[in-house]
């Protein structure tokens, strides 16, 4: 790999992450992970949460749970900004 692809790689990522680090993208993605997070909490946790089963092994699995609505929302906002700045 030339030295002029590894700096632009390296010049893609750390735009990547400048942009999903824009107060806009993180807040709506906080927001998608609330509202979807907790939807998807309750489907495959409900059942758990009002039988009072909550472990510290299904509190992880819960954050993970609403981990990716967040995740889904920053690469698509992210990907989106990039393309309307090109």
């Amino acid at each position: 790999m030339s030295a002029n692809t590894e700096k632009s790689e390296t010049s893609e990522a750390t735009d990547w992450i400048r942009i999903a680090r824009e107060k806009s993208v993180v807040v709506r993605a906080l927001k998608y992970a609330a509202v979807v997070g907790s939807v998807l909490i309750a489907i495959n946790h409900g059942d758990a949460i009002l039988e009072g089963d909550i472990t510290p092994a299904r509190i992880s699995k819960m954050i993970l749970t609403a981990m990716v609505p967040y995740c889904v929302s920053t690469l698509s906002s992210v990907g989106a900004i990039r393309e309307l700045r090109r």
